[in-house]
């Protein structure tokens, strides 16, 4: 179906998908009921008023009647084309609600989302409500408490409610093996632009792959095979700086997972 992604780093489904870390930046410097200042920097879209003195909304709708084995690449696909910044996934009691909430990168996109709702995933046709910045910030207040709370009693996992998985090891600490994966690319990337947002590495174009869906559309991803593993940890310097319009974030990969992205973008 789709691929699944990590919820905050602390409650999250472990494969590989980061998510969150705009959120996490944008609320280091204010309280969940504020307008984070990382998305206000980045996206122009901080409350307030915009150009000719009106409003700006906070870009942000939240999701009902998700199928219970949903992950973050799931709604990426059913908004395909819309700039997602966040993806958040509600939990209760561990497990997953089948609701979530969706940042855009601009108000005007929350109109395009609301166009989707009652469309299906999967099986399920999903709601899509418009809600407010301050029900967003509550959810996130919410999902770190949910968090905290199982971490606190280090309840043992059952059948009855499984507990998340841990989160997603620290990039640090993962064993490089010479291929990294991007994350975030602006959706019309080239190969050539790639080899020259690594231009120390000497790449070529059959180092790069760009990762699409079935019909042909960017996913905002692509993999980078680099000459050694220490090659491409040298190369992770560049996490999380710009290439284009957007910042781009770089995971340690394998030529397994890079295989397999490029088996389902010829589905």
């Amino acid at each position: 179906m789709y691929s699944r992604g990590n919820m905050m780093g602390s409650m999250g489904h472990g494969d590989g998908y980061e998510i969150g870390s705009k959120r996490q930046r944008g609320m280091d410097d204010e309280p969940y009921y504020g307008t984070p200042s990382g998305f206000r920097s980045s996206y122009g879209y901080g409350g307030g008023m915009g150009y000719g003195g009106q409003s700006r909304a906070f870009p942000v709708v939240r999701l009902r009647g998700l199928p219970f084995d949903c992950r973050e690449s799931d709604v990426h696909e059913f908004f395909a084309g819309l700039d997602i910044v966040d993806v958040l996934l509600v939990h209760r009691r561990g497990r997953f609600s089948g609701e979530a909430y969706v940042v855009f990168g601009a108000p005007l996109q929350v109109d395009f989302a609301l166009q989707r709702n009652r469309q299906n995933m999967g099986r399920r046709y999903i709601e899509v409500f418009r809600c407010k910045k301050q029900e967003y910030y509550q959810a996130i207040a919410a999902e770190v408490n949910e968090s905290r709370s199982h971490l606190d009693r280090d309840e043992p996992p059952s059948k009855a409610a499984p507990l998340p998985p841990r989160s997603a090891p620290d990039k640090d600490d993962i064993e490089h093996t010479g291929v990294l994966r991007l994350r975030g690319l602006p959706f019309s990337v080239s190969k050539r632009e790639i080899i020259d947002f690594f231009k120390e590495s000497a790449l070529e174009d059959e180092n790069i792959h760009i990762v699409t869906h079935a019909d042909g559309r960017a996913t905002g991803e692509a993999f980078v095979e680099f000459h050694s593993p220490e090659e491409s940890k040298a190369a992770m310097k560049k996490d999380k700086m710009t290439l284009g319009s957007r910042y781009v974030e770089l995971f340690p990969s394998s030529r397994d997972e890079a295989t397999r992205a490029a088996a389902r973008s010829r589905q």
